[in-house]
């Protein structure tokens, strides 16, 4: 019975060398290139799969792939706008590499037809287009701009620049030179100055701004 351990041993080792031998041999480097059917430029990133089972690849941007497969297993190629295709790699291969271009046909999508309604119904539309605030164009706009009464309130609300401060500045400062040694006049007296306070006071100077 010890004599028959050694034996059985050896002939179990010499099976699984066979077998992984045989295993080994069935085994394929399958490569190649993905294309277009009407224009043979390539496709990219095509899914390739091996039929059956999870293992698979996706090509490159050049549509180049390149997996290990079984000889007389079935590689799927699929693509988003193009037809699936399938290969059989041979079982009487006796080579360990095979190459392939495999051609993509491109498969048309109809999509149904859609009708997009802005309003639920005519009567909303007619309400809405109704009551439409259009847009002034260019024109109106410039007019509006150019308005005596909108260009007198934008003067009024204005802030000062650094040449009116300066001219303001210099305007005092000649002022009080010309009336230096002497009482400067109240303009409380000054008819000129309560003519201009009648003309402000029509045109609404004085009302209180909202």
């Amino acid at each position: 019975m010890r004599k028959l351990i050694p034996v059985l041993w050896l002939l179990l080792f010499v099976s699984n060398t066979l077998f992984s031998q045989q295993a080994d041999n069935d085994l394929v480097q399958f490569s190649g290139l993905v294309v277009s059917g009407d224009s043979l430029n390539p496709v990219p990133y095509v899914n390739i799969r091996v039929k059956g089972t999870s293992r698979g690849v996706s090509a490159d941007y050049s549509g180049f792939f390149s997996l290990v497969a079984r000889k007389g297993e079935v590689v799927q190629f699929t693509a988003v706008g193009f037809r699936s295709g399938e290969y059989h790699i041979p079982d009487t291969l006796r080579a360990s590499r095979y190459s392939l271009i495999q051609i993509m046909t491109q498969d048309t999508i109809l999509l149904k037809e859609t009708v997009i309604y802005p309003w639920p119904s005519r009567e909303q539309f007619k309400l809405a287009f109704v009551w439409n605030d259009i847009p002034d164009d260019d024109i109106t706009i410039a007019q509006k701009n150019l308005d005596r009464m909108e260009l007198r309130q934008r003067a009024m609300v204005m802030p000062m620049d650094g040449s009116m401060n300066y001219r303001n500045y210099m305007d005092q400062q000649v002022g009080k030179l010309y009336y230096k040694g002497q009482y400067q006049p109240m303009n409380i007296f000054n008819p000129f100055a309560w003519a201009e306070f009648i003309k402000a006071w029509k045109r609404g100077d004085f009302k209180r701004k909202n």
